[in-house]
Protein backbone atom coordinates (compact mmCIF):
# COMPACT_ATOMS: atom_id res chain seq x y z
CA UNK A 1 0.00 0.00 0.00
CA UNK A 2 1.22 3.67 -1.07
CA UNK A 3 1.72 5.88 1.85
CA UNK A 4 -0.80 9.47 1.35
CA UNK A 5 2.77 10.95 1.45
CA UNK A 6 4.76 9.16 -0.39
CA UNK A 7 2.44 10.24 -3.51
CA UNK A 8 2.78 13.64 -2.82
CA UNK A 9 6.05 13.27 -3.07
CA UNK A 10 6.08 11.92 -6.57
CA UNK A 11 7.98 13.96 -9.85
CA UNK A 12 5.04 14.88 -11.51
CA UNK A 13 4.74 15.89 -15.82
CA UNK A 14 4.07 19.49 -14.39
CA UNK A 15 7.38 19.53 -11.75
CA UNK A 16 9.79 18.47 -15.06
CA UNK A 17 7.72 21.25 -16.64
CA UNK A 18 8.51 23.87 -14.26
CA UNK A 19 12.02 22.69 -13.63
CA UNK A 20 13.00 22.69 -17.79
CA UNK A 21 11.26 26.57 -17.87
CA UNK A 22 13.51 27.69 -15.18
CA UNK A 23 16.67 25.69 -16.40
CA UNK A 24 16.18 28.55 -18.91
CA UNK A 25 14.99 31.60 -17.17
CA UNK A 26 15.69 30.97 -13.52
CA UNK A 27 14.05 35.22 -13.24
CA UNK A 28 10.61 33.50 -14.51
CA UNK A 29 7.89 34.35 -11.78
CA UNK A 30 5.07 32.07 -10.24
CA UNK A 31 2.85 34.10 -12.45
CA UNK A 32 4.85 33.55 -15.79
CA UNK A 33 5.08 29.82 -15.16
CA UNK A 34 1.76 29.86 -14.41
CA UNK A 35 1.01 31.37 -17.75
CA UNK A 36 3.28 29.15 -19.66
CA UNK A 37 1.97 26.32 -18.12
CA UNK A 38 -1.67 26.95 -18.23
CA UNK A 39 -2.30 26.49 -14.72
CA UNK A 40 -2.79 28.84 -11.41
CA UNK A 41 -0.01 30.91 -9.40
CA UNK A 42 -1.15 28.42 -6.48
CA UNK A 43 -0.46 25.58 -8.00
CA UNK A 44 2.83 26.38 -9.24
CA UNK A 45 4.12 27.98 -5.60
CA UNK A 46 2.87 24.47 -4.20
CA UNK A 47 5.22 22.73 -6.26
CA UNK A 48 7.69 25.03 -6.30
CA UNK A 49 7.60 24.78 -2.45
CA UNK A 50 7.67 21.13 -2.68
CA UNK A 51 10.44 20.67 -5.08
CA UNK A 52 12.82 22.98 -2.85
CA UNK A 53 11.95 20.87 0.48
CA UNK A 54 12.28 17.69 -0.68
CA UNK A 55 15.75 18.51 -2.54
CA UNK A 56 15.02 18.83 -6.24
CA UNK A 57 16.01 22.32 -6.87
CA UNK A 58 19.38 22.46 -4.94
CA UNK A 59 19.74 26.51 -5.64
CA UNK A 60 18.97 29.12 -8.16
CA UNK A 61 22.40 30.61 -9.70
CA UNK A 62 24.03 32.61 -12.00
CA UNK A 63 26.00 30.93 -14.99
CA UNK A 64 28.92 33.60 -15.76
CA UNK A 65 30.80 34.74 -18.72
CA UNK A 66 34.20 33.95 -17.68
CA UNK A 67 35.50 34.91 -20.38
CA UNK A 68 34.25 38.38 -20.61
CA UNK A 69 35.12 38.74 -17.11
CA UNK A 70 38.92 38.19 -17.35
CA UNK A 71 39.01 34.39 -16.30
CA UNK A 72 39.68 31.33 -17.12
CA UNK A 73 38.09 28.24 -16.89
CA UNK A 74 39.55 24.47 -16.44
CA UNK A 75 38.19 20.94 -15.54
CA UNK A 76 40.25 18.57 -13.40
CA UNK A 77 39.93 15.12 -14.02
CA UNK A 78 41.27 13.77 -10.38
CA UNK A 79 42.03 9.49 -9.68
CA UNK A 80 42.53 9.51 -6.09
CA UNK A 81 44.41 6.50 -4.99
CA UNK A 82 42.57 2.94 -3.99
CA UNK A 83 41.19 3.51 -0.50
CA UNK A 84 41.16 7.18 0.01
CA UNK A 85 38.16 8.58 1.90
CA UNK A 86 37.21 10.48 -1.03
CA UNK A 87 34.62 12.47 1.67
CA UNK A 88 37.22 14.20 3.54
CA UNK A 89 38.99 14.89 0.19
CA UNK A 90 35.73 16.61 -0.62
CA UNK A 91 35.81 18.98 2.74
CA UNK A 92 39.17 19.86 1.67
CA UNK A 93 38.30 21.38 -1.45
CA UNK A 94 35.34 22.89 -0.59
CA UNK A 95 37.15 25.34 0.89
CA UNK A 96 38.99 26.45 -2.18
CA UNK A 97 37.25 29.71 -3.52
CA UNK A 98 38.73 29.14 -6.70
CA UNK A 99 37.21 25.12 -6.98
CA UNK A 100 33.47 26.73 -8.22
CA UNK A 101 31.89 22.55 -8.81
CA UNK A 102 32.79 19.58 -7.08
CA UNK A 103 31.77 16.74 -8.61
CA UNK A 104 31.89 12.44 -7.83
CA UNK A 105 32.45 10.47 -10.87
CA UNK A 106 32.54 6.50 -11.74
CA UNK A 107 34.77 6.17 -14.85
CA UNK A 108 38.25 7.45 -15.34
CA UNK A 109 38.20 9.60 -12.48
CA UNK A 110 36.70 9.91 -8.67
CA UNK A 111 36.50 13.36 -8.72
CA UNK A 112 35.44 16.22 -11.50
CA UNK A 113 36.16 19.92 -10.23
CA UNK A 114 35.87 23.20 -12.61
CA UNK A 115 38.04 25.67 -11.17
CA UNK A 116 37.65 29.57 -12.20
CA UNK A 117 41.09 31.28 -12.07
CA UNK A 118 42.35 34.94 -14.04
CA UNK A 119 43.74 34.84 -17.60
CA UNK A 120 47.04 34.46 -15.97
CA UNK A 121 48.77 31.19 -16.69
CA UNK A 122 51.43 31.31 -13.94
CA UNK A 123 48.56 32.73 -11.50
CA UNK A 124 46.45 29.69 -12.89
CA UNK A 125 49.38 27.09 -12.58
CA UNK A 126 49.59 28.42 -9.02
CA UNK A 127 46.08 28.08 -8.16
CA UNK A 128 46.01 24.40 -9.69
CA UNK A 129 48.76 23.39 -7.98
CA UNK A 130 47.51 24.73 -4.56
CA UNK A 131 44.48 22.70 -5.20
CA UNK A 132 46.12 19.30 -5.88
CA UNK A 133 48.79 20.10 -2.90
CA UNK A 134 45.88 19.46 -0.37
CA UNK A 135 44.55 16.09 -2.20
CA UNK A 136 47.78 14.15 -0.97
CA UNK A 137 45.87 10.90 -2.61
CA UNK A 138 46.24 11.58 -5.97
CA UNK A 139 46.86 9.00 -8.31
CA UNK A 140 46.46 10.70 -11.71
CA UNK A 141 45.03 14.09 -12.80
CA UNK A 142 44.00 15.29 -15.94
CA UNK A 143 43.38 19.37 -17.05
CA UNK A 144 41.40 20.50 -19.42
CA UNK A 145 41.10 24.79 -20.17
CA UNK A 146 37.54 25.28 -21.51
CA UNK A 147 38.15 27.84 -24.49
CA UNK A 148 34.44 28.24 -25.31
CA UNK A 149 30.80 27.26 -23.66
CA UNK A 150 28.40 26.20 -27.02
CA UNK A 151 25.33 25.14 -24.90
CA UNK A 152 25.25 24.56 -20.80
CA UNK A 153 21.56 23.11 -19.81
CA UNK A 154 20.75 21.61 -16.86
CA UNK A 155 18.00 19.40 -17.61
Amino acid sequence: MVEVGEMADKITGIDIRILKLLAKNARLTYKDLAELLDTTRQRVSRRMDRLERNGIIKKYTVIPDYDSLGYMYALLGITLKPGTDIDSVIEVLKENENVKVIQKAIGSHNLILHVAGPKDMKEMDRILSEITKKVHAIDRLDITFVTDTIKFETL
